[in-house]
């Protein structure tokens, strides 16, 4: 069963976070809240066989999304799917490694984008899973979809997998800069139209999920964070002006304020290494922010937890917030646990 929200609760909390108020009680959702730790998830997983047989199974995928939010009655959704759809649009081949993640070739390390033939009408299952989301989810929950930010997104593609440095576009990026900036365009070409076919198909807010942005060097994260996504923000406004988004460049530390004050975002998320006090003096006034309990404390629960929770609240007392991890939940990260946050959070 949900657990209980206070009745003085805006009618769509999460969003009216966004849109700049600051309801007493902060709405929550979980990065990676439809994952392994469920055990519904884990069951439809394993009758689909496969992560991307269950991404491209629309009706699959629109049950994952949902699963967190008959669970735990969140107040946002976030779409089921992968940063790596889009690689896969642009036209590298995708498959998962059972074990061992992700893989897409060609490795742009080794040949050149002009290699790729896109194809587009690889979005299209995601956007008929928004599509049935939407028309069974509640009125008053937020629903986001997303997508990975240029630079995490060229990670992969320059490797044809992740790895612990990304030093293989680090590489490109200082000594093959023509090739690397191309590579970065046409990401952004084709996140912007993921996002409007999401945003179209009904997703009501967007996250550009950064999460390998710690990586670079301050000159390098101006170029190859700051400004493809300060790109990928004003061609969406330009096209939904309404749509809040939401940045989120994992690691980015005292960088943060710069991707905050420069992108363009609505909101930021901040992740569990950065002080919450230090984010409130160094964010734009009244910018919303999300985050930033750590994963690791929700794992541990009880009085570890709820210090977080203290800690965090405090900090953002004065500024539009949202109650989320740092980084995404942990498969094994206890029900309870989640539970508990969310009682305590919401505790009147």
């Amino acid at each position: 069963m949900s657990p209980a929200a206070p009745s003085d609760r805006p009618a769509k909390p999460l969003m009216a976070v966004l849109r700049g108020e600051r309801p007493a009680v902060p709405p929550m959702w979980l990065m990676r809240q439809a994952g392994r730790y469920l055990p519904e998830y884990r069951a439809l997983r394993a009758d689909k066989g496969g992560f991307l047989e269950l991404v491209y199974d629309s009706p699959a995928a629109a049950e994952v999304t949902l699963q967190p939010l008959r669970r735990f009655g969140f107040d946002g959704a976030i779409l089921f799917s992968d940063i790596l759809i889009v690689p896969y649009a642009m036209g590298q081949h995708l498959w998962f490694e059972a074990g061992e993640g992700p893989r897409l070739a060609p490795i742009l390390a080794e040949t050149d984008l002009s290699a790729l033939t896109p194809d587009y009408s690889r979005f299209e299952a995601v956007y008929e899973t928004v599509r049935q989301v939407k028309a069974a989810l509640d009125p008053a929950v937020t629903f986001l979809g997303f997508a990975g930010s240029p630079w995490t997104v060229a990670t992969y593609m320059v490797a044809g997998q992740g790895s612990k440095d990304h030093g293989a576009a680090r590489r490109m990026a200082y000594q093959q800069t023509e090739k690397f900036a191309a590579l970065i365009d046409a990401i952004v070409d084709a996140t912007v139209t993921y996002l409007c076919g999401q945003i179209d198909a009904g997703v009501e807010a967007v996250q550009l999920f950064d999460s390998w942005a710690g990586s670079l060097s301050p000159l390098q994260f101006q170029r190859w964070v700051i400004e493809p996504n300060k790109r990928i923000v004003a061609r969406l406004k330009a096209l939904h002006p309404t749509i809040p988004i939401i940045g989120f460049p994992k690691g980015a530390g005292a960088k943060l304020a710069d991707y905050a004050a420069q992108t363009g975002v609505d909101a930021v998320g901040v992740d569990e290494t950065i002080d919450p006090h230090w984010a409130n003096q160094a964010l734009p006034k009244g910018m919303p922010v999300q985050g930033n309990l750590d994963p690791l404390a929700l794992i541990a629960g009880g009085r570890a937890v709820e210090q977080a929770v203290d800690t965090i609240r405090a900090a953002f007392a004065d500024r539009p917030h949202i109650m989320n991890l740092g980084h995404g939940i942990l498969p094994d990260t206890p029900i309870a646990h989640v539970e508990a946050l969310i009682s305590y959070v919401r505790r009147a």
